[in-house]
């Protein structure tokens, strides 16, 4: 039988391009254990490509600040804390880089994601006022709580889905991946990886982006 996973979803179903492999449309839908989309994007992306992938919805958004589970959600923070870094920071004269509509940001409720050309260390230095800490992803920062991060998403989804986090097997690419690593019982990273998440993962992948997580999800059905 066919393991439960945890997948990353940025750099981990995504091609070179951005795009979602559409592969994953073929071989998730008919994997006879529960699929977790875990990501740091905001609540209503992995829900929504869970309802186009026509698999239940089980989601880990913004690195473990909120979880679902069919219709239980279960936040990890409320994000009032990130928003007032935020807010601080452009007052100092920075942006968070995301235009005047923030679709980044919009919908996101635990954390704040700041583009990465925006400048580093005075967003560091305003959420350590706060006590905050800043992930970078490799996509944005993210501006969240410590200890707000995917593994602690994971050990909620499992508790949902009476499962213990050890039964998963868990694909990644990025430090805010590193947590769902040590708490999922196998763990690969895809070639592209960072190198938080190489030393992290029980393997490193030939295959780079999709390619790694479809060699994956077919070895793991032999």
């Amino acid at each position: 039988m066919a393991p439960p996973l945890v997948l990353d979803i940025d750099g981990t179903m995504t091609r070179p391009d951005d795009s979602i492999d559409p592969r994953f449309f073929d071989v998730l839908p008919g994997w006879d254990a529960p699929v977790v989309l875990a990501t740091g994007k905001s609540f209503p992306y992995p829900v929504a490509l869970c309802h186009f992938l026509t698999i239940p919805q089980y989601v880990i958004a913004e690195n473990g600040g909120i979880v679902l589970v069919g219709d239980e959600v279960a936040k990890n923070g409320d994000g009032k804390a990130a928003r007032q870094a935020a807010e601080a920071y452009v007052e100092l004269g920075y942006d968070v880089g995301w235009g005047d509509a923030n679709l980044i940001n919009r919908w996101r409720e635990t954390e704040v994601a700041v583009a990465r050309d925006q400048p580093l260390g005075p967003l560091e230095e305003i959420a350590a006022e706060h006590g905050l800490e800043v992930v970078d992803t490799g996509y944005a920062y993210h501006v969240k709580s410590p200890g707000l991060e995917k593994g602690r998403g994971l050990k909620s989804v499992a508790r949902l889905l009476d499962r213990d986090p050890a039964e998963f097997v868990a694909v990644g690419d990025s430090e805010n991946d590193v947590s769902t690593f040590g708490v999922a019982g196998e763990s690969y990273a895809v070639a592209n990886a960072d190198e938080k998440a190489r030393q992290a993962a029980d393997v490193v992948l030939d295959e780079s982006y999709s390619e790694g997580t479809l060699a994956v999800l077919a070895a793991l059905r032999e």
